[in-house]
């Protein structure tokens, strides 16, 4: 006889690995709500956005030191929810957590970010996710109300079929160093970066580089995109999604048959 399903189940990950704050902050967050089962890097793996160690053995091992339900893999963030999700867990997780990242994840950020790789690959494994990031220098317990407010609502939507994506990034402080506000539903903004290569040589005269950037804010962002909204002192919520084909679809399908028919044959 099958034994009923009591409480939810909920995977939590990061890339910052098994050690960091943050992780733990969410897990104990989570808890309030479910069971809990945590899978995450053995070290640090920011900056992996959605790699998967498809050439390469994974090795995971129970870390009860952190708590019960708790595993170091060493492989990547997407790793973790992939073999979290389909072996760790002992049935699909109701919810994937990923976070709670020290530093935004806004704008094309999501594209790099581990953090988000991880929340992605939990709707890609049929899941409901959450990304948590905040402002670099921030404690982790301040996502704590806005993941508190979300979870049961995406637990709730996943019962009923849903599967959504949410990104959320929290600001330090609201307006003149007051409450953060919100979360304020946002677009994905444009995240500016210094660019920058930095050439050096090594003892043996061979050259190496640094490459990338401080990020910064212009303040001229709008508070309809995350980065504007961050800005001004809101939890910045963004829903994202697995089809990032682009809204011209259409209009490149009549310009390649246009083309097409002008086009002589030699």
């Amino acid at each position: 006889m099958t034994r009923p399903v009591s409480r939810p189940l909920i995977l939590v990950s990061n890339d910052d690995g098994v050690r960091a704050p943050g992780l733990r902050v969410l897990a104990d967050i989570a808890a309030e709500f479910a069971d809990v089962v945590v899978c995450a890097p053995t070290e640090e793996r920011s900056g992996f956005s959605h790699a998967i160690s498809l050439r390469a053995s994974l090795r995971s091992e129970a870390a009860p030191e952190f708590g019960r339900g708790w595993y170091a893999v060493s492989g990547t963030p997407v790793d973790c929810v992939y073999l979290g999700a389909l072996h760790l867990c002992d049935r699909l997780p109701d919810l994937v957590l990923s976070g709670i990242n020290p530093g935004y994840n806004l704008g094309a950020d999501v594209f790099y970010s581990g953090t988000v790789g991880a929340a992605r690959e939990g709707l890609i494994r049929g899941c409901p996710a959450l990304a948590v990031s905040v402002d670099a220098g921030a404690k982790p317990e301040l996502a704590a109300p806005f993941v508190r407010l979300l979870i049961p609502m995406l637990l709730e939507r996943g019962a009923a079929g849903e599967r959504h994506l949410l990104n959320l990034n929290v600001p330090g402080h609201g307006p003149d160093g007051g409450p953060v506000r919100g979360p304020r539903v946002a677009r994905l903004g444009q995240r500016r970066y210094v660019e920058r290569v930095d050439r050096r040589e090594d003892p043996m005269g061979r050259s190496y580089f640094w490459i990338g950037g401080p990020p910064s804010l212009a303040g001229d962002e709008s508070e309809l995109e995350d980065t504007g909204a961050v800005l001004a002192g809101y939890a910045a919520l963004t829903p994202l999604e697995l089809d990032i084909t682009a809204p011209e679809i259409d209009e490149w399908s009549r310009a390649l048959a246009d083309h097409a028919g002008t086009t002589k044959t030699p």
